[in-house]
Order: C-alpha cells, then structure tokens, then sequence
C-alpha cells in the first residue's frame, strides 16, 4: 500500500508547513485501530486553516484515509486524551517523513512523558472524574440506578487512565489491560461493577463507598496542576480561568472541578462588590502558603 500512497504523501511532504508523515497500515485482529480502513496516512503541519482535514481514497478492493492535522490539534488531543488511537498511530506508525526530527521528538517526548505534561494530564482526568462522579452520585440518590451505573462506568475509566498516568505511561486504546498491570486495585473495582452478582443497587452503593476514598486520596496530584497555575496571579475571574491556555483544556469541567476544590478548601472565593451593590462578583484565589507547603514548592 505504501507505494500507491507515496506520490500523495511526497506531495505533501514538500510543503514547508508539513511536519512529519505517518503510515498505518490495518493489522489482523485489530480493524477498529484504523477506523476499519487498509491504511492511515497521518500528515502533522505546523499551521492550517482547517485544525482536521480528511480525504477517502480507494484501490481496488482497498480502502485508505489520509487526516492532516495541525500541531496545536495534535497536541491538544494527546493532553485531553480524546482521540486514543492517536497515540498507537504515533508510536506504531511507520514514519514516511521527517522534518528536523520532529517526529523522533515527539515520540521520545511521549515515551518520556515529561513531568509537566504529566501534571496537565493528570488534572484533566481528574477533572472529568469529579463531573462523572458527582452525576452519577446523584443520579443514584434519585433511583436511577442505571443512569447512575453509566456515569460510574465513566468515571472509572476516568480513575483507571489516572492510574496509567501515575505510573509514566500514556492511556491506550486498550486501557483495561493496561490498568489491571499497574494498578490491580482499581482493576478489581471494575471487574466487581460489570461482573458481579449483587443487585445493581447494592454494587453501585458500594462503588461509591470506595470512589470517595479513591478521590480523595488523589485529591492532592488531581488539583496540582490548576493550583500552580492560579499562583501566577493574586485573583482569578472564572473567565479569566476559561480563557488560560492551558486551563482551557478542562473545557466544561472547569467550573465543576473549582467548586470542588473550593470545598476542599483548596481554592478561596473573594467576593467584589459588582454595580449592583446588592450583588457580588466571585473571584477565586489560591493560599500560595498553603500551596507552597502542601506541594513543597
């Protein structure tokens, strides 16, 4: 396959703004790695008009996509975590051009996980736990049992993709398997909500029980990477918050998780009087004290 796609990918690959090109080509048992098509052709540039831009083609009997996707679209998903193929196509793919090694880099970027990225991960998984959680939670309280049982799920992979982070790695297609290495704990959790025998009711109470625990206990590496953002500046509106480039990855997380850490008195609300003097503006702020000492920094 890769001879009939070398004159489109050499195509691309002569464009200054293309960074690197990509091939996967479909392996036996595993169809869905490449959305069912013979072949992916990956296309990284620095800049573009349109962050996704994707073209079908066909040979014979075969059937190939080519996806051109900008750095910032490449990176943004590899943080949120919302594409998990990508990262199988980036470390498994074959590499069918490289402009100064930016693929190379990349790759040994994501196999060394650094430290930052790592903390930027870890809070918006965390994030998203609380959201599914606290749903969930109430959902339960209110007899939706089965609503309830599909947040629960959620947030658990939320928990399990936590747990992989923790150990260094990046969350994978196939997350389970990777969880039930590095953390069997959580792994047991899981396998007791899908496969046991109690009634639904009774699994999700006792999910809950120990969710608490779970959550609390990661409370500290979940908040740490917001907290050091806020001590850049004395006070934050929430749109400010929105607005921060990297913060603007928990998306509609973001207030759900403040509010949490505000109940954990993680992060302070400082009323300003608004023009209303009836009414006040909520601005949010973090103790650097408490931080500094909390975190060792």
């Amino acid at each position: 396959m890769e001879h009939i796609l070398r004159p489109i990918y050499q195509e691309r690959a002569s464009q200054p703004e293309t960074l690197g090109v990509i091939l996967i080509n479909k392996r036996e048992g595993a169809e869905n790695m490449t959305d069912t098509f013979d072949s992916v052709l990956l296309i990284i540039v620095k800049d573009s008009d349109t962050p996704i831009y994707s073209k079908h083609y066909m040979y014979g009997d075969a059937k190939m996509v080519m996806h051109i996707l900008t750095e910032e679209r490449l990176r943004k998903w590899i943080f949120i975590g919302s594409n998990k193929r990508l990262v199988d196509w980036l470390f498994h793919g074959k590499i069918m051009f490289d402009r100064n090694e930016f693929l190379f880099k990349l790759r040994s970027e994501l196999q060394e996980f650094p430290f930052v990225g790592r903390k930027l991960k870890t809070g918006i998984q965390f994030a998203k736990l609380i959201r599914r959680y606290q749903e969930g939670k109430e959902l339960f309280e209110d007899g939706h049992y089965l609503d309830a049982y599909n947040h629960v799920v959620a947030s658990l992979h939320h928990l399990g993709r936590l747990s992989i982070i923790d150990s260094g790695h990046y969350p994978e297609v196939t997350v389970w398997a990777q969880v039930k290495r590095n953390d069997p704990a959580i792994y047991k959790l899981y396998e007791e909500l899908i496969m046991s025998n109690e009634s639904l009711e009774k699994r999700l109470e006792l999910l809950f029980l120990a969710g608490e625990f779970l959550i609390n206990s990661r409370t500290t590496d979940g908040a740490q990477h917001i907290l050091e953002t806020m001590l850049a500046q004395p006070y934050w509106t929430i749109q400010e918050l929105h607005d921060h480039p990297e913060l603007s990855y928990y998306s509609v997380d973001l207030e759900v998780f403040v509010e949490y850490l505000i109940e954990k008195e993680l992060v302070q609300v400082e009323p300003v009087v608004a023009k209303n003097e009836a009414i006040f503006h909520r601005n949010y702020y973090v103790d650097r004290q408490l931080i500094e000492s909390e975190y060792g920094l």
